[in-house]
């Protein structure tokens, strides 16, 4: 038997062959759509986080009475109580829906703020 008639050789021609086209633009553009969308996926959850922060953080402000810490410190303040209170919640084994995660939110922006004040009190 020849090496040209080997049905082995053969076969392993024709995957060869056939290999590009099962993996040719289609497949590749399916993928390329999926991580389009997780990525696009990630950039709004990150506005969102910026905006609930923004939200959380300002709402705190005015709980806290004083001088406000601008745009940037609501948001820190917010995300930073928002990590507090998953962080403490999950700890204690608490977990609240959608409204109790805001609520535990505010809270730990009100503790974040008057750790700051204090911190602020102290260097003076």
């Amino acid at each position: 038997m020849t090496f040209i008639t080997d049905p082995r050789f053969r076969s392993a021609v024709a995957s060869a062959l056939t290999f590009p086209i099962m993996c040719g633009p289609a497949f590749a553009q399916d993928d390329t759509s999926e991580a389009v969308g997780v990525a696009v996926g990630g950039v709004i959850g990150l506005l969102l986080v910026i905006v609930i922060g923004a939200i959380v953080g300002w709402l705190a402000g005015l709980i806290v009475k004083g001088h406000g810490s601008g745009l940037l410190g609501n948001i820190a303040a917010g995300i930073g109580g928002s990590i507090l209170a998953s962080y403490g919640l999950s700890a204690a084994g608490l977990t609240f829906g959608t409204v109790g995660s805001f609520i535990a939110a505010l809270i730990g922006a009100v503790v974040i703020i008057l750790i700051v004040r204090l911190i602020r009190k102290a260097a003076n």
